[in-house]
């Protein structure tokens, strides 16, 4: 059976540096590795790109349509392309998945959607295909929310959880078209791999531990090292917790130099208190790549501030995993949340914090809850009337304590005061000499669209302007799912 996988277009990135953060659709991939295992004829189009729906759908003579749905932010764009895909194969089946819509499927629960996978689409979908080409109910095929006649229903959740090594490594030929689109500002191409999925902790504004019921599974030692090997030379790691288990990790750097394997930029997502727990950890990778980046959730500059979004750690643990990680050769960077009910001292305690532990590369996103988290179940009154499109982590989605003026009069001097501010202690032109001259045209759009984030009033006409726009959230969308 053919079967399209679709990559939509996010459509909302007028803030942020969304534009510069292009990677792989690995799930996609990985789903397309597992048709292939099951006899069926994937393809994928990534339309982030500027490619044509109509022309994929000519090609693929798709009977199942996959969409993926990655970010709250994306649910109406989600149903934009479905509608389209509706009209241009009224006979294809459309499922949408991806983890937006696995942990919050209510929004896209409408007539131009005919399933939503709520689990692993690596076991899901090709269950779903093969009921699609014998005939058989889809009430048998486990982990979906169902369009039926009577409604919009649930079919039984998987027997276990899907262990990873019964997953074939991605099929990365199906976006061979745009593989040197992807990127990660400077680096370009850059590949994403998983070698484990999942989080046993539980902040209150992450959906991810909510989703996978704080489980957490890993891919074998040498499936890992194949992915590793057989990729190219720029690595973004795309497990939320990266060196979770000590033990296997010190025996995945090894295997890894055992097999030769050096790379020219890896990036890692991990937690402050485990770098500070096994130091010895990060002494083990450094080798790995010439350049190796760690991304921190650092959150908050206060221990207070920590707890509210449950964090289960301290500063502390921040202050003393920057200085390791420096130490042993790497570059931090991290993001902190920004509350709309913040006051002014909130501000400035998060300004001393950064100035005084060197923290200037790091983001700062306005604190947002996610469909699925708990954060969310708790404001959902506050949150009602409000667009999908706002929940990029740089709209207010509730007026701010300050009034909105203050509010980003403040938040965009967070900004000045990051790394990102070529109008005070770091100019243009000391960007430029870090970068080859090929480089520079692409820097530039970077530069010019961080300048935006810090001017207030272009948060602020935004804010007044977004007041006016309908919100296209379906009745009872704000319920818990």
């Amino acid at each position: 059976m053919n079967v399209l996988l679709v990559r939509p277009d996010p459509g909302n990135e007028r803030f942020g540096l969304g534009p510069f953060f292009r990677v792989e659709p690995l799930g996609l991939e990985y789903i397309g590795a597992a048709l292939r295992r099951a006899g069926h004829e994937p393809a994928i189009v990534d339309l982030r790109f500027g490619r044509r729906l109509a022309q994929a759908i000519r090609e693929a003579r798709p009977r199942v349509v996959g969409l993926s749905g990655m970010h709250a932010l994306e649910y109406d764009r989600l149903l934009e392309t479905a509608r389209e895909i509706r009209r241009l194969s009224p006979e294809a089946f459309i499922l949408v998945g991806g983890h937006a819509a696995a942990a919050f499927s209510r929004p896209l629960e409408r007539d131009v959607v005919d399933a939503i996978c709520v689990d692993d689409g690596e076991e899901v979908v090709p269950a779903l295909v093969a009921a699609l080409e014998d005939g058989r109910p889809l009430t048998s095929v486990p982990a979906l929310r169902l369009r039926t006649a009577d409604g919009w229903i649930s079919t039984p959740p998987l027997a276990e959880r899907t262990g990873l090594d019964r997953i074939p490594l991605p099929a990365r030929d199906l976006v061979d078209r745009d593989r040197n689109r992807y990127h990660c500002l400077l680096f370009k191409p850059v590949w994403l791999i998983e070698t484990a999925r999942g989080c046993p902790f539980r902040c209150n504004f992450c959906s991810v531990w909510q989703l996978y019921d704080r489980s957490f599974r890993e891919r074998s030692i040498g499936a890992v090292v194949d992915d590793f090997a057989s990729v190219g030379d720029s690595i973004f790691v795309a497990d939320d917790l990266f060196w979770n288990h000590p033990g296997r990790s010190r025996e995945l750097a090894r295997a890894l130099k055992a097999r030769g394997v050096r790379k020219r930029w890896i990036l890692v997502q991990t937690r402050t208190d485990l770098v500070c727990r096994h130091a010895d950890l990060l002494e083990e990778w450094r080798p790995i790549a010439k350049d190796f980046d760690i991304f921190f959730g650092l959150e908050a500059a206060s221990d207070e501030g920590l707890a509210s979004v449950v964090k289960d750690s301290g500063v502390k643990a921040s202050i003393e995993a920057g200085r390791i990680s420096r130490e042993l050769g790497y570059g931090v960077t991290g993001n902190f949340l920004v509350d709309p009910d913040w006051e002014e001292w909130q501000f400035r305690e998060l300004w001393r914090f950064v100035k005084t532990y060197g923290f200037e590369k790091a983001g700062y996103t306005i604190l947002t809850p996610l469909p699925g988290t708990e954060l969310y179940r708790r404001l959902a009154p506050r949150l009602a009337g409000q667009p999908w499109y706002k929940y990029d982590m740089h709209h207010v989605l509730w007026e701010p304590r300050l009034g909105a003026r203050r509010f980003f009069e403040l938040y965009a001097e967070t900004w000045r005061r990051s790394i990102l501010n070529t109008s005070g202690q770091k100019r243009w032109i000391d960007w430029m000499r870090q970068v080859r001259p090929a480089q520079i045209p692409y820097l530039t759009g970077v530069l010019r669209r961080t300048q935006r984030m810090m001017k207030a009033d272009a948060y602020l006409a935004e804010h007044v302007a977004s007041r006016g726009r309908s919100a296209a959230v379906p009745s009872g969308a704000l319920e818990a799912s």
